[in-house]
């Protein structure tokens, strides 16, 4: 460290070399001792910051699967089968980050598949758990991506969406969690190999076997297609947890088959009475998930399975009204936020869950319906000023009657 000669400047601030106490030379440029002792500040904050990141994990403060459990049942009905797996899986996963590597066992990733109709919970699972661990989440659909080099999304816009989640803090994002919606939609479109190339369906799972495994990916933090030129980012998915989901629509057959062909012999009308006809996809296991077309290696790199009930009435609801962030409380609060009281006649509440057993939409059913029957409140009372809404039975039955959701059913 030297001072340079009379008529020198800090290149941060600007001041000479007489208005400060020492002026350090570099190549081609200076800087000052105050300039000097903020820049040490300044990484000192940034690398505290990084260490107390939201996103870094204190195992004194992860939960254990109990305790997973009961924040997933304040805001999801039933699936306790899901949840429990779900719970288990997930604490292994953070538990296997914060390992100790003072022996030669190393613990294996538990990446999750969860098979279930639509509108059951897959997602919100997921979402749920990421938002209790404070880890980055990110959704992407398995419908749009294709292999490389073809129409589509490339397998790597997977991790460009968990960088962007965790606002592209690598260290973040290699502990958060991904969910692939619609896994089932890139089944194996058929076993025979002499059929053109399968660059949406098998094309991609070969893409996947990196990245459920563990690698170190190059991603393009703004998607590989428009921005060719772009740096990559190196991305290390090993500590990263996948979570997949699908409704597998008619795996169910899959599953009878598999059952009657294992029912054989004097035992077989003993077994067959054991068997819930209704509910099949309890029964689901990897081999059923094969003979619906992925391939075993996704399988082997999937090996938490579990499946999700369909909802009955009961759940349906329930589910209109208990979770903390249930349809009803959520138009409540948006008539509380134009200083209207919102309240329903238990009556309407049977009517929706009525119209959503009709058009088998599962739990996204109830939202549409109740937006259906508050489209015409929604668009009045802000402008009238009324203090007050009360909702029940006929209102309900004349809105819906005279939505077009009821016509184009009636069209069909």
């Amino acid at each position: 460290m030297t001072k340079k000669a009379s008529g020198s400047f800090c290149s941060f601030c600007g001041r000479s070399e007489k208005e400060v106490n020492m002026l350090i030379s570099g190549v081609s440029a200076d800087i000052c001792d105050s300039c000097a002792e903020q820049a040490h500040q300044i990484i000192q904050e940034s690398m505290g910051a990084k260490k107390n990141s939201p996103h870094a994990i204190d195992k004194s403060k992860l939960p254990d699967p109990k305790q997973i459990k009961e924040y997933l049942d304040g805001y999801i009905i039933g699936q306790d089968n899901a949840k429990r797996y779900l719970s288990v899986a997930v604490y292994n996963h953070y538990k296997r980050l914060l390992q100790e590597k003072d022996d030669d066992i190393e613990i294996e990733k538990s990446n999750i598949i969860l098979v279930g109709p639509t509108g059951t919970g897959k997602t919100l699972l997921a979402r749920t758990i990421a938002k209790l661990l404070h880890v980055p989440f990110a959704i992407v659909d398995a419908t749009v991506l294709t292999e490389a080099g073809y129409v589509g999304e490339d397998i790597e816009s997977i991790l460009t969406r968990l960088l962007q989640a965790s606002d592209y803090d690598v260290a973040a994002a290699e502990r958060g969690i991904v969910f692939i919606d619609e896994i089932d939609k890139i089944a194996r479109k058929s076993d025979n190999p002499s059929i053109t190339r399968d660059v949406s369906g098998e094309g991609v799972q070969q893409g996947l076997l990196k990245l459920l495994e563990g690698s170190i990916v190059n991603v393009p933090p703004q998607g590989g297609r428009k921005h060719p030129d772009q740096k990559m980012i190196a991305v290390d998915t090993k500590n990263i947890l996948f979570v997949c989901g699908g409704a597998f629509d008619g795996i169910e057959r899959k599953i009878a088959q598999r059952l009657n062909t294992m029912v054989v012999g004097y035992a077989s009308s003993k077994d067959n009475a054991k068997i819930d006809r209704d509910n099949l996809l309890q029964y689901v296991a990897p081999q059923d998930l094969k003979s619906y077309g992925l391939i075993p290696e996704i399988i082997g790199r999937l090996p938490i399975l579990t499946y999700l009930d369909t909802l009955d009435r009961s759940a349906l609801r329930r589910i209109l009204t208990e979770p903390k962030n249930s349809i009803i409380r959520q138009y409540v609060k948006l008539f509380k936020m134009d200083d209207v009281t919102l309240t329903f006649d238990d009556e309407v509440y049977e009517y929706i869950v009525d119209k959503a057993i009709e058009y088998k939409l599962g739990a996204r059913g109830l939202r549409s319906i109740v937006e259906t029957i508050m489209m015409d409140a929604m668009f009045n009372i802000p402008s009238s000023k009324q203090p007050e809404l009360h909702i029940n039975r006929e209102y309900a039955v004349e809105q819906l009657e005279n939505s077009q959701l009821v016509k184009l059913k009636n069209s069909q």
